[in-house]
């Protein structure tokens, strides 16, 4: 069936909401490259974050959430799609000919997202932000108001954003300038339902500029939350710089510090405007990062070969909704970003198109309602020659035949620094986790893992660095 059939079908739906109750508005913000430990709410208190502390206390925090894969692009087509990147086919960050430009294509084209349902569902829907998910300057998969600085990165100071088709040099902070085109966007639209995307660049690399007033709440910090562990061998040669230095500790956490204003200032916008008490938060993170943990700077490419570490995959999640999301939880089932898809339609109540690929995520909607339902804590993951299955306890990392393969024990070695996967020990449990785990890419269609690359059209990174005799991804 052809994807247009499959949401005029779905779609034709009703939207599901009690009588005269208003629609939920929903702000979605997503950081880049912000590791579940560098913020307040979840335990570092020498990062000044005081507006994700009120959203976490006025709401749900998650302390088990994951991205599925560890780098920027095919983690966020996987919140639109609830896809995993063998299925939407972007295994890799977008290099500039396939952001933006004559070279470029939408890779979302083809696949049904989230914004697609709710803009047929009457949302108005605006981005303000980082896209990075092909023809970066056009707004697309919904969106009918969209500022962006196309090609996915770039400098923070003076910033040149493309917003609804004309090009603008932003005189100032990158991030100021989010925060501001998100508050246009309110201004212009918070009298209808709508669904606004707020994803940030921060606090992702350059790290040549902050404005002080965000970088003052560092001058005397001791950086407690960030390692300082030797260098690991695998560490990848571009961040390797780096390495235990105070000025890019420094940089981040003031990157943080700035997102964490703009947040505020979007937060105080929508009460001024009267809408806050309808209006549904969300905040995560495309995917986690390390900071001198596991004696890396990076995320999954910080490393080669490709790694899968805790930090490089878990993100921050919290869900705010005054009245109706009970203030103050603390939520511990292990989540996925491709479970966000099902959640966020179930939780506003649309119905979820059927699809012809069988979507891997479910739906965690019900621990938002203040409900216990049964939970299987077993997530998935996969970047470029790289796949994992974690459990409670353990996590296997597989890799194709000339990287090692590893196994950890969770439990026993938190820290991820014993490689098991010859104790025979835990022979029977590799056996099933490795069963487990293959069964679960085939049944979701991937190919074999050597395979990998026929699974995308993009032009692959070509990292600076590998190990004697190994493949380059």
């Amino acid at each position: 069936m052809h994807r247009r059939q499959l949401l005029s079908g779905a779609l034709a739906a009703p939207f599901l909401r009690a009588a005269g109750q208003r629609r939920l508005n929903v702000v979605f913000f997503l950081t880049d490259d912000h590791g579940f430990w560098a913020s307040s709410p979840y335990g570092c208190t020498d990062l000044h974050t005081p507006n994700l502390q009120r959203l976490a206390d006025g709401g749900v925090r998650f302390t088990r959430a994951f991205s599925c894969t560890p780098v920027c692009s095919p983690s966020r087509m996987t919140y639109m799609t609830g896809l995993i990147p063998s299925q939407h086919g972007v295994q890799d960050w977008l290099l500039p000919e396939d952001s933006y430009g004559s070279g470029s294509h939408r890779f979302l084209d083809g696949h049904i997202t989230y914004s697609e349902i709710l803009a047929s569902h009457g949302y108005t829907l605006g981005m303000a932000g980082k896209w990075h998910m092909g023809l970066d300057d056009q707004a697309q998969a919904g969106f009918s108001w969209w500022a962006t600085v196309p090609g996915g990165g770039g400098t923070y100071r003076d910033p040149e954003f493309v917003k609804n088709g004309r090009k603008i040099r932003y005189r100032g902070y990158k991030t100021d300038a989010i925060g501001d085109y998100a508050i246009e966007f309110l201004n212009l639209y918070h009298d209808r339902p709508f669904w606004l995307q707020v994803p940030f660049y921060a606090p992702h690399t350059p790290y040549t500029y902050q404005p002080e007033t965000y970088r003052q709440w560092y001058d005397q910090s001791q950086f407690s939350c960030f390692p300082n562990e030797p260098m690991n061998p695998w560490q990848e040669a571009s961040d390797a710089v780096h390495h235990g230095k105070r000025e890019p500790k420094h940089a981040y956490s003031a990157l943080i510090t700035g997102m964490d204003y703009n947040l505020g200032r979007i937060v105080r916008r929508l009460e001024e405007l009267g809408v806050r008490d309808n209006t549904l938060i969300i905040f995560t993170a495309d995917q986690g990062w390390n900071a001198g943990h596991h004696g890396v700077w990076g995320k999954g490419n910080g490393t080669i070969p490709l790694n899968m570490y805790e930090e490089s995959l878990h993100v921050p999640l919290i869900w705010n909704l005054p009245g109706r999301i009970r203030a103050g939880q603390t939520l511990t089932p292990m989540v996925s970003n491709y479970d966000f898809f099902p959640t966020i339609l179930d939780y506003l109540g649309v119905p979820v198109p059927k699809s012809a690929v069988r979507r891997p995520g479910r739906s965690y909607a019900a621990f938002l309602r203040g409900e216990s339902p049964a939970w299987r804590n077993r997530l998935y993951f996969e970047y470029e020659y790289v796949r994992g299955i974690r459990t409670e306890n353990l996590k296997y990392i597989e890799r194709t035949r000339k990287w090692p393969s590893e196994l950890f024990d969770l439990e026993a070695d938190p820290g991820e620094r014993r490689n098991v996967i010859d104790d025979p020990r835990h022979r029977k449990e590799l056996s099933a986790l490795r069963r487990d785990m293959h069964d679960f890419f085939h049944q979701h269609g991937a190919p074999a893992l050597e395979d990998w690359r026929s699974t995308t059209t993009q032009h692959i990174p070509i990292y600076k660095r590998y190990s004697d005799g190994a493949q380059s991804p």
